[in-house]
């Protein structure tokens, strides 16, 4: 089963850090992972300034990976993060980096895409997209 290591920086700001669930998928060319949490027992997560890394395994191979889907949902009480960038090393050792830079609030999901996809989505992955997820650029 392919893995990958997924890395997540948080920002360096004030009240940055989060306490929250915070799940990842992974969009590839070749196919969709499931949702994972990101957590490491006995560790506080995405705390302000931190460069966390998790290993995510998934059941088949994914080919490229185009997108990558945060989700946050509330664990205690409501607080917003702020998520630098995603670096993802796959299987083959090649990094993919994510930027975000922004605030994540309440709870939802958001899509982030890696700068070296093109300007639209093929026509399959888009019954995969949130809710609501419009493309910037026609499909």
């Amino acid at each position: 089963m392919p893995s990958y290591t997924v890395t997540v920086a948080t920002g360096s700001q004030w009240f940055a850090g989060t306490d929250d669930y915070i799940y990842l998928s992974l969009v590839g060319s070749a196919g969709c992972s499931e949702k994972h949490l990101l957590d490491k027992p006995f560790y506080n997560d995405f705390e302000r300034g931190a460069v966390d890394s998790y290993d995510v395994t998934v059941d088949e191979e994914l080919g490229d990976i185009h997108l990558v889907k945060i989700e946050k949902r509330k664990y205690w009480l409501h607080d917003d993060w702020y998520l630098k960038y995603i670096t993802l090393k796959t299987p083959s050792g090649d990094y993919v980096e994510f930027p975000c830079y922004r605030w994540i609030t309440g709870e939802g999901e958001i899509v982030l895409r890696d700068g070296r996809v093109e300007p639209w989505l093929p026509l399959e992955y888009r019954c995969q997209m949130p809710q609501g997820f419009t493309p910037r650029y026609p499909v």
